[in-house]
């Protein structure tokens, strides 16, 4: 079945063409393509605010211990997130655990401040994509170099 999939397609190729229908392959490219583009598009808009009012979601304890006022904060967090998106494009084995670790901060300080336990539930959810993500760039970068 796998030449008939590849018919036409030359001998160095196909390979590449192999590696990029497997279901694995598919997944990898899902998530590097949205860990990176998520997390610029978050960070870009703490500047913004059109997305939502990020500022609610900072726990009072960060301003305190920070001296920092909420929307400061949330502005460098938005730096953050633009460097970890630009870190899983070009870097996605390093970048996966990096936006996992930040997600875990991020989680750490939604349970903080109550009514956000859902939120913090699904960011529980991506961060273990970003694992994943982390996980597959092992597999998959090194295939399609190879």
């Amino acid at each position: 079945m796998a030449h008939a999939l590849n018919a036409g397609v030359p001998a160095a190729d196909a390979g590449r063409s192999t590696v990029s229908a497997r279901p694995a392959y598919q997944a990898y490219q899902i998530l590097h393509i949205g860990y990176t583009i998520l997390p610029l598009i978050a960070g870009v808009d703490k500047f913004f605010d059109r997305l939502g009012e990020w500022d609610m979601y900072l726990a009072p304890v960060v301003t305190r211990v920070t001296g920092l006022a909420d929307h400061t904060f949330m502005q460098i967090v938005g730096v953050i997130e633009i460097i970890a998106g630009i870190l899983v494009a070009v870097w996605p084995r390093v970048g996966g655990y990096v936006v996992m670790l930040w997600l875990w901060g991020i989680i750490a300080n939604l349970l903080l401040v109550p009514g956000f336990y859902d939120i913090a539930l699904r960011d529980f959810g991506l961060s273990l994509g970003a694992l994943a993500l982390a996980r597959l760039s092992c597999e998959c970068s090194r295939t399609v170099n190879s």
